[in-house]
C-alpha cells in the first residue's frame, strides 16, 4: 500500500471514532434540531459530488459518482422532510385554535343564540332555547 492510502484511512478511521463520541455525547431532544441544521453541510457535500461526477472518466467513476449524488440527495431532501416535520410540532392544530378562541362563531351550544343550559344529568336545567 502506498503511504497516501494509509493516511487517508487513517483520517477516515479517526473521523469515525470522533464523530461517534460527538453523536452520543447530544441529548436525543437535540438531534432533529442539530439534523435540521446540518442541511447546509449536505447541501456543500452535495455539491461536491456534481463536481466530483463532473471529472469523472471511465464507467466506474461515473457510476460511483451517480450513486454519490443520489445518495446525497436523499440525504438533503430526507433533512428538510425532518425539518418540516419538526417545525410542524410547534403549530397549533385547527381544534386547538378554535377552542382557544372560546367558541365563537355562534351554534346551538354557546353564545346567545339558545340552545340550554345544561341537562338534568349534570346538573344543570333544560332550556328553551330563548335568549337569556
Amino acid at each position: 500500500m502506498s503511504t497516501g492510502i494509509v493516511a487517508f484511512l487513517t483520517v477516515f478511521v479517526l473521523a469515525i471514532f470522533v464523530g461517534n463520541e460527538v453523536v452520543s455525547k447530544v441529548p436525543s431532544i437535540l438531534h432533529t434540531p442539530l439534523m435540521s441544521g446540518s442541511n447546509a453541510i449536505h447541501g456543500i457535500v452535495l455539491v461536491g459530488t456534481m463536481l466530483v461526477l463532473g471529472n469523472a472518466h471511465g464507467t466506474a467513476q461515473v457510476t460511483l459518482g451517480f450513486f454519490a449524488v443520489l445518495l446525497a440527495s436523499l440525504n438533503v431532501v430526507g433533512g428538510f422532510v425532518v425539518t418540516d416535520r419538526m417545525l410542524d410540532m410547534f403549530k397549533a392544530k385547527p381544534a386547538e385554535r378554535t377552542a382557544k378562541d372560546g367558541g365563537k362563531g355562534g351554534g346551538s351550544t354557546g353564545g346567545k343564540g339558545g340552545g340550554s343550559t345544561g341537562t338534568p344529568e349534570d346538573g344543570g336545567t333544560p332550556g328553551t332555547g330563548a335568549a337569556s
